[in-house]
């Protein structure tokens, strides 16, 4: 397509941008991301709420949970920190440490990476609460 003048190239611009417009609306309009939720049907309570009990829940200090261990197996502790590390340090490069070490030591999941003998290179440290999940530490050695 040739373009003679400035106005004509100005109309042929303006026409992309319309056809790119809308297919990415369309793409919003119809995309089914795993994190989209229809509530249709559903009884909500709502932000507020929520807000109310996340507020009372973080205040009140002689509230003890419903457990005592959270994460009281290894697989779980696995599961729980994967996804930090693939977010961080990638899946490619998490994946290449497998098989973890992991011990659970004085309610404390510590997890690290693993390499063959005959690698160079660092691996990742996590060490995590058995109770809450918290990361109490995040490394990952060169």
């Amino acid at each position: 397509m040739e373009c003679r003048s400035w106005s004509e190239l100005d109309e042929l611009i303006n026409y992309f941008m319309k056809i790119i417009f809308i297919v990415l609306y369309l793409m919003g309009m119809f995309s089914t991301s795993s994190y989209s939720q229809d509530f249709r049907g559903r009884i909500v309570i709502g932000k507020k709420y929520a807000d109310q009990e996340v507020k009372k829940a973080i205040t009140n200090k002689n509230a003890k949970p419903f457990y005592d261990t959270l994460i009281n197996n290894k697989e779980m502790a696995i599961a729980v920190v994967e996804p930090i590390l693939f977010k961080i340090y990638g899946n490619e490069n998490i994946l290449k440490q497998r098989p973890y070490e992991s011990y659970l030591i004085n309610g404390y999941w510590y997890i690290s990476g693993t390499l063959p003998e005959d690698w160079k290179g660092g691996v990742f440290e996590i060490i995590i609460s058995s109770k809450n999940a918290q990361v109490v530490k995040l490394i990952h050695g060169k």
